[in-house]
């Protein structure tokens, strides 16, 4: 299996329930122990900090990229194997994007949000072919979800947008997922 640039969206959050922690241990310790590189959003607080230094404890690479102005807020992960600093957060999420062969996404708040769900409309518009895995820890992403299936019911979405991203109960299974997929055939989009 070739080595992968595994971008995770996660939360800098520091005051969530430990079980959180646990999962972006887990998957930093799988990217690591797997030859992976982590692309990110290089802070060294919350789930990112924990997911950064379980990579690098475990002999994988980090990349990371955080905007010039949340500099002083996020804490930048000084130890990284590449630390960009962006203009902005848009800046940011190009970079994490053009790196990134898979995207995972961990619990997380409106940031985390927004960064998946803005992958998922990229490639619901055909613009890149890549795996999306949402980690469930604790079912916390079954509102969203439920609210996809709503979303789907009242005919915003096609039915073929389900397979748009997958769901991983653990971040191994979540990992498995991005290391087994295969891209749709080039021109293939959900509409």
């Amino acid at each position: 299996m070739a080595a992968l640039s595994v971008c995770v969206f996660s939360s800098s959050s520091a005051t969530i329930d430990a079980a959180y922690f646990e999962a972006a241990d887990e998957l930093g310790r799988l990217i690591g122990d797997r030859g992976h590189t982590l692309v990110y959003g290089g802070a060294s607080v919350g789930l990112m900090g924990t997911l950064a230094r379980a990579v690098h404890r475990h002999g994988g690479r980090v990349t990371g990229a955080l905007p010039e102005p949340l500099l002083e807020r996020e804490l930048a992960y000084t130890d990284a194997d590449e630390l960009v600093i962006t203009k902005d957060l848009r800046a940011r999420k190009a970079f994490m994007e053009a790196r990134a062969d898979g995207f995972v996404a961990l619990p997380g708040g409106l940031g985390t949000l927004e960064e998946v769900v803005e992958i998922l409309t990229l490639k619901q518009l055909g613009l890149h072919g890549k795996a999306v895995v949402f980690v469930n820890t604790n079912g916390f992403w079954e509102p969203l979800l439920h609210l996809f299936d709503h979303m789907r019911e009242a005919s915003f979405v096609r039915p073929e947008a389900s397979r748009l991203f997958a769901v991983a109960a653990t971040p191994a299974a979540a990992l498995d997922l991005l290391e087994r997929y295969e891209p749709p055939p080039k021109g293939t989009t959900w509409y």
